[in-house]
C-alpha cells in the first residue's frame, strides 16, 4: 500500500494554489479582457512566461528570490521566523506563479467572450461596475471559471520541477506525489512508482475529459 502523504499533501497544495490563483486571477483576466493599455501585450506574456519556460529557471530564480538574504525571503524570516524555501508556503508561492497562465487565460477568454454589451446594459441600469461583475460578468462567465479552476487545479496536481527546484523532498512538508514517484523509481521500486502513477494518469484524463465534456455541452446549448 502506497503512502498517502504525498498524495494528500498534493491535494492541500492544489486547492490552496487554485483558491489564491482565483482571487488573484479575476480581476488580471478582467483587466487584460477590458484595457486597450499599451503594456497590455507586456503582462499577458509575463502572465504566460510559465508555459514556455523550463520549470527548473522558474525553480532557480524562485529559489534565489526566497533565499533569506533577498528582500522578499528576509521579509519572510522576519515575519514568520522561517524560511519560505524548503517549506509548504514556499511551494505554495511558487506553484501560484507556475499555475498562473491556467487560471487567467481560460479566464481572460471566458471575460472576452461575453463582451461589453451587458456590462454597458448594467451600467445604464444604475448598477456599479462591482455590482455588474458579481451579479452579471462572473455568472455568465461561469463555465470558463470552472474551466480555469479544474486546469489550474490539475496543473498544481502534477508540478514537478519547480517544487522540487524550491522545496526539495521533506516528508510531510515538501513531498508531493510528482517527487514520491521520482523518489520510488530512483529506489527501483516500480510498483510503488506504477500506482501512483497510474493514478495520477486517471486523474488528468478525467480531469481532460470533464473540461472537454463541459465545453461541448456549452457550446451545444448555444447553438
Amino acid at each position: 500500500m502506497p503512502d498517502l502523504g504525498p498524495v494528500l499533501l498534493s491535494l492541500h497544495l492544489a486547492a490552496v494554489t487554485t483558491g489564491i490563483l482565483l482571487v488573484i486571477g479575476v480581476p488580471l483576466a478582467y483587466w487584460l479582457a477590458t484595457t486597450q493599455a499599451r503594456l497590455k501585450p507586456v503582462v499577458e506574456a509575463v502572465t504566460a512566461l510559465p508555459l514556455v519556460l523550463p520549470p527548473t529557471v522558474i525553480g532557480f530564480y524562485l529559489l534565489i528570490l526566497m533565499n533569506p538574504s533577498a528582500p522578499l525571503g528576509a521579509a519572510w524570516v522576519s515575519l514568520t521566523g522561517g524560511t519560505l524555501s524548503f517549506s509548504f508556503s514556499g511551494l505554495v508561492f511558487a506553484s501560484a506563479i507556475y499555475s498562473l497562465p491556467f487560471m487567467v487565460q481560460p479566464l481572460q477568454s471566458a471575460f472576452e467572450a461575453v463582451g461589453r454589451g451587458p456590462m454597458e446594459a448594467a451600467a445604464t441600469l444604475r448598477a456599479s461596475r462591482l455590482d455588474a461583475v458579481w451579479n452579471v460578468l462572473l455568472p455568465q462567465s461561469a463555465r470558463g471559471i470552472l474551466t480555469a479552476c479544474v486546469l489550474t487545479f490539475a496543473h498544481t496536481i502534477g508540478e514537478f520541477g519547480v517544487v522540487l527546484m524550491v522545496g526539495g523532498n521533506i516528508p510531510e512538508r515538501t513531498r508531493v506525489i510528482s517527487i514520491a514517484i521520482y523518489e520510488h523509481v530512483e529506489s527501483v521500486e516500480y510498483a510503488e512508482a506504477h500506482i501512483l502513477s497510474a493514478g495520477l494518469l486517471v486523474f488528468s484524463f478525467v480531469t481532460l475529459v470533464g473540461v472537454y465534456a463541459l465545453n461541448r455541452s456549452y457550446r451545444l446549448r448555444v447553438s
